[in-house]
């Protein structure tokens, strides 16, 4: 057996080579059975273009997957919602059902659900490939609608160029895009916070709580039906005119994709789809998820892999989609969901404790999208550090294009919590952001949506806490507040400026927006108060928190125009007395004086020889600093016999700030 790349790049997989090959050789043969060894997923990934309803231009055809059923019916305002001879399916080979009507019996927005039989019981369902369902605002019942627009949506911009490119990631929720005390739109969200999101310079947009869930307060994590875009929205056509219009100042569009489980009812959801509760899901104890109140799927089964394979291709290609950000990564790995193992030591990932099932999907999924959309952007979030997750298939990894750096927002808010300032340690610092496997490219981020969840603190509600309530306004002194708005930024520098391949910010936190997630709720009494995003704050020059979203735009746009994600950075120091770490990246020089309260003179740097010129200074007052810094000036290098063949960039650190600098070409004189 010759080993992987995987394996040679890290020799100390060598002792799992046979498990590595073997979960390679799993999904080989798996994509060659299921493609008939053309290994073309694409066209094998088309169950949505058959299953499901759809008007042909003779009749309307609707078909499901049902092998438990003995009878099924088509139920609406057309039937009087009861059971007809008119509209029952006929059973198909495979446990596939059809039912063909004639061009009068449906129409555009009609309400339907499906009454199912199985041996000893029936039960109304949504069906498991509709494409639109809606609530009831009274009954709150859901229907699957029919959606067949006379005018289908027409695209006006091209998709942005995903070769050679560097996701700078602005993470939103539509629902909770809006100030107004109820759920945002589709509408709302292109008109109101794409603007911000471009005028922020990131080049990404990942829309979570796309798939419809019954539950608004699942964050959209508990997905019912899989190729419905949530109607609480809007339209697709709404969805669609967003992602075209992201598209139209090259935006690329990712979405927030739900495979590691799906909700447990069964009325809206695939609960017990034809009566079976195994048709979708695993067996016995591993049917449930444990912490997450879930039903977790059977990747083992084939016409598992249709569903959700096809399910991807769908969003790709119906809604223009540029990739996804695979959700639960680590619940899908192993049998356990991850919640019983420290990942200490690499047996962890190779016992008999994964999901190999699970394992292929991932990969067959990466192979698809890539068949579908070459380029398109594919992120794991996995906490367990899973070797090889966004290794290539080929080399003996999973596929991914990235992996979320899950660990940096973990470590921020730990240090932050349980250490004083005088206590952070400048070589773990540089180590933590820094360290990642060198064969795998990786995401960045200080915070994501999940450190804004109720019961949990954003880096700058730690930082201030409740005296963000009275002294963010620019009139207050608060020194509480002062070394907040102070080391939001630093953080923030810091960890893009060592991010990997790419960087994540969650809506609203570029700007320090106060206070925590919590979805309507019966626990707070149905309340919008903390679902929603307060705009007027940033947008109130009276108040700081412009200080930091200006902040936060000029350096998005500064490391996007030098590059940075397309070169690795290069140590020059850290000094654990003086609470200083400096590295270079891409041409520019980071500069970090942590120290609560020292500021330096004269700060000897080790760099090439030349002139420097600073691009960005936390500390201007512009950013909510003091302007204890000339920003304007341009620093020469000076020969420092110590310094071998680096030269001394001597430069004035003020406490608790960050600068950027950059090469300055003497100019020719002619």
């Amino acid at each position: 057996m010759k080993d992987l790349d995987l394996v040679k790049n890290d020799p100390w997989l060598k002792p799992y080579s046979e498990v590595i090959f073997r979960r390679y050789n799993k999904t080989v043969t798996k994509l060659n059975e299921l493609t008939g060894n053309d290994r073309d997923l694409y066209r094998f990934a088309s169950g949505h273009l058959y299953f499901g309803m759809h008007r042909e231009e003779k009749d309307w055809i609707v078909r499901e997957w049902a092998p438990n059923a003995t009878a099924i019916y088509l139920t609406g305002a057309f039937s009087h919602w009861k059971e007809s001879e008119n509209y029952a399916f006929r059973k198909l080979k495979h446990g596939n059902w059809e039912l063909r009507l004639a061009p009068d019996k449906l129409a555009h927005k009609d309400h339907y659900k499906l009454i199912i039989h199985w041996e000893g019981g029936k039960g109304e369902r949504i069906p498991a490939w509709c494409n639109r369902v809606i609530q009831d605002p009274d009954s709150k019942i859901f229907d699957a609608q029919v959606w067949v627009p006379e005018e289908p949506y027409r695209w006006k911009h091209p998709v942005p160029d995903l070769r050679n490119f560097h996701p700078i990631i602005y993470e939103a929720h539509v629902g909770m895009g809006t100030e107004a005390y109820n759920v945002g739109t589709y509408r709302e969200f292109r008109e109101q916070v794409l603007p911000r999101v471009i005028r922020g310079g990131y080049n990404t947009l990942q829309l979570m709580a796309i798939q419809e869930h019954p539950y608004y307060g699942s964050f959209g994590y508990h997905v019912s039906n899989f190729f419905a875009a949530s109607s609480r929205f809007g339209t697709p056509e709404e969805l669609k005119e967003l992602i075209d219009e992201a598209h139209g100042h090259g935006l690329a569009v990712i979405m927030d994709l739900v495979h590691s489980h799906a909700v447990k009812n069964e009325i809206e959801g695939l609960g017990r789809f034809a009566g079976d509760p195994y048709q979708f899901f695993n067996k016995g104890d591993r049917r449930e998820h444990v912490a997450w109140d879930s039903l977790c799927f059977d990747y083992g089964k084939n016409e598992v892999l249709h569903f959700l394979l096809s399910n991807l291709k769908y969003w790709l290609t119906e809604y223009n989609f540029d990739g996804f950000r695979f959700d639960g990564v680590t619940s899908m790995l192993y049998y356990d969901h991850g919640l019983g193992r420290d990942f200490t030591s690499y047996d962890f990932y190779f016992d008999t404790g994964q999901d190999e099932d699970a394992i292929t999907y991932l990969s067959l999924a990466n192979t698809l999208v890539q068949q579908t959309k070459p380029g398109a952007i594919t992120i794991a979030e996995d906490m367990s550090g899973y070797p090889g997750l966004a290794a290539p298939l080929g080399s003996g990894g999973v596929g991914f294009h990235y992996r979320l750096s899950m660990g940096t927002p973990d470590y921020w808010i730990k240090t932050i919590k349980e250490k004083s300032d005088e206590a952070w340690n400048m070589g773990q610092v540089y180590h933590e952001l820094s360290a990642k496997r060198a064969d795998e490219k990786t995401i960045g981020y200080a915070e994501s949506h999940d450190q804004a969840l109720v019961g949990d603190k954003t880096i700058i509600f730690r930082l201030i806490d409740k005296e963000m309530y009275w002294f963010m306004n620019k009139e207050s002194q608060n020194l509480i507040v002062d070394r907040g708005i102070a080391l939001h930024k630093m953080i923030r520098l810091i960890t893009i400026g060592l991010a990997g391949n790419g960087y994540l910010n969650f809506m609203g936190n570029e700007f320090g927006h106060p206070e925590w997630i919590d979805f309507p709720r019966e626990g707070n009494n149905w309340s919008f108060h903390y679902a929603r995003r307060q705009w007027s704050l940033v947008d109130d020059h009276n108040l700081k928190y412009h200080y930091l979203g200006d902040f936060d735009r000029d350096m998005i746009h500064l490391v996007k125009e030098a590059g940075l994600f397309g070169s690795f950075p290069n140590y020059i120091k850290t000094d654990e007395v003086d609470k200083v770490i400096a590295f270079e990246r891409a041409g520019l020089v980071f500069v970090f004086n942590f120290h609560p309260t020292n500021s330096y003179t004269d700060y000897g740097i080790a760099v090439d020889a030349g002139r420097y010129k600073i691009l960005l200074c936390s500390d201007e007052p512009k950013y909510g600093g003091f302007g204890r810094n000339d920003c304007s000036m341009v620093h020469r290098t000076k020969v420092v016999r110590s310094f071998g063949l680096k030269q001394s960039l001597n430069l004035y650190l003020p406490s608790r700030s960050a600068q950027v600098l950059k090469f300055d070409p003497i100019p020719k004189v002619r």
